[in-house]
């Protein structure tokens, strides 16, 4: 299980920074929230994505900040996957915020039976 930990870890953390980065700095992204209606929401999902995946990292050095920081981005993702829907989206275009959501949720559950990244 520790293999898919880490690879699930290395997955989560660099998506979630090129995720958040995008949504702060690249204009594609303006389009894609005003497309959802929630431009207002953009730097606020590009700041929680980075500090989310910063998060992850941290937790190499304090391990019980796994299970917060993968939860408030699977949380996300899941607000993600909603808004995927409600603008009726077709699935397949749901279908990354879904598979983050999970990874998120898988690291969390390692974390609560005492998985580590680092062992």
């Amino acid at each position: 299980m520790t293999l898919a930990v880490q690879i699930s870890f290395v997955l989560s953390v660099t998506l979630f920074l090129g995720y958040g980065f995008s949504c702060l700095f690249m204009g594609a992204m303006v389009d894609e929230f005003a497309r959802y209606n929630l431009s207002r929401f953009r730097r606020l999902v590009g700041l929680l994505e980075v500090l989310g995946a910063l998060g992850l990292l941290a937790s190499l050095l304090f391990p019980p900040l796994v299970f917060p920081s993968g939860g408030g981005l699977a949380l996300l993702m899941a607000l993600g996957v909603i808004t995927r829907v409600r603008v009726r989206d077709p699935l397949i275009e749901a279908l990354p915020a879904g598979v983050l959501m999970v990874i998120n949720l898988f690291l969390c559950v390692a974390a609560l039976q005492g998985v580590q990244v680092s062992r």
